[in-house]
């Protein structure tokens, strides 16, 4: 029986922020290849009903399936909300909350966690249950920051104007004393820099594409998932519509790495 899986860890998110999760994945395992499903053609998901969202979801589970990919990443905090299955059509499925939520109670001394997200990840309370699920004695504080998606789509991640929205949001956050925060949303590293600005170093910020990382590298040395052999690998980008300011977000976001194809599909 083999030890190795050359196939593809199939990666998905409704737009441009599961990038930033395929950067870090692709960073860590460098033997990897990887096939990004960016649903761009019914973004956003997350002002979108849990119903839809799930059913979304499914879909592109099942078109990553029919492209043999050995794994699934749901590089999306809102579509992670709906899929808690630790396995989905045979496929061993990673969400970003629970390896999020560790990742938080692991770096906060207090305690204390904030929480930036969606609307729909906010109200959906995912990650305040997993953390107290993990840690009863926790204090979890949340803020829903609907207007981060579309700076970072816009590419605004340098924008005074972002500044001053990062600082409107974060400041009720700020005052609860939290020393750790979950940036609950694969967009939101991409406005790294003005939320640190915001924060200070005295907070530590979760990304969700560190802390899946570490739970893909736990299940590559139990063997629940296979590494790729030292092979030659491939980097796919698949999205559901056309645009050429995708393009030009995705190559700023994934730089150094430069992608094998970029194609539109039809789920």
């Amino acid at each position: 029986m083999s030890v190795h899986d050359a196939r593809p860890i199939g990666v998905f998110d409704s737009g441009i922020g599961g990038l930033t999760v395929l950067r870090e994945l692709a960073h860590q395992f460098p033997h990897e290849s990887f096939l990004y499903l960016g649903d761009t053609a019914r973004l956003p998901y997350g002002s979108k009903s849990p119903q839809t969202i799930r059913k979304y979801s499914e879909q592109n589970i099942e078109f990553l399936k029919k492209q043999d990919v050995k794994a699934i990443v749901i590089a999306c905090n809102t579509a992670s909300t709906q899929v808690k299955e630790a396995e989905f059509a045979g496929l061993p499925v990673y969400n970003v909350i629970s390896p999020g939520s560790a990742r938080a109670l692991q770096l906060s001394p207090s305690k204390r966690i904030g929480v930036l997200g969606t609307r729909a990840t906010i109200n959906s309370q995912a990650y305040t249950h997993k953390i107290l699920e993990l840690d009863s004695e926790a204090h979890v504080f949340d803020q829903a920051c609907p207007l981060f998606v579309p700076l970072a789509e816009e590419g605004w991640d340098s924008d005074p104007v972002t500044n001053l929205i990062v600082f409107r949001y974060l400041n009720p956050l700020l005052q609860n004393n939290i020393d750790t925060l979950i940036l609950g949303c694969t967009h939101y590293p991409i406005l790294k820099n003005s939320i640190s600005r915001v924060t200070g170093s005295s907070i530590e910020l979760v990304d969700s594409g560190e802390a899946i990382a570490l739970w893909l590298q736990q299940d590559m040395q139990s063997g629940r998932l296979k590494k790729a052999e030292q092979s030659p690998r491939r980097i796919d980008i698949l999205t559901t519509d056309y645009s050429a300011h995708f393009n030009e977000i995705a190559s700023r976001i994934l730089k150094p790495i430069h992608p094998d194809d970029v194609r539109v599909v039809d789920l």
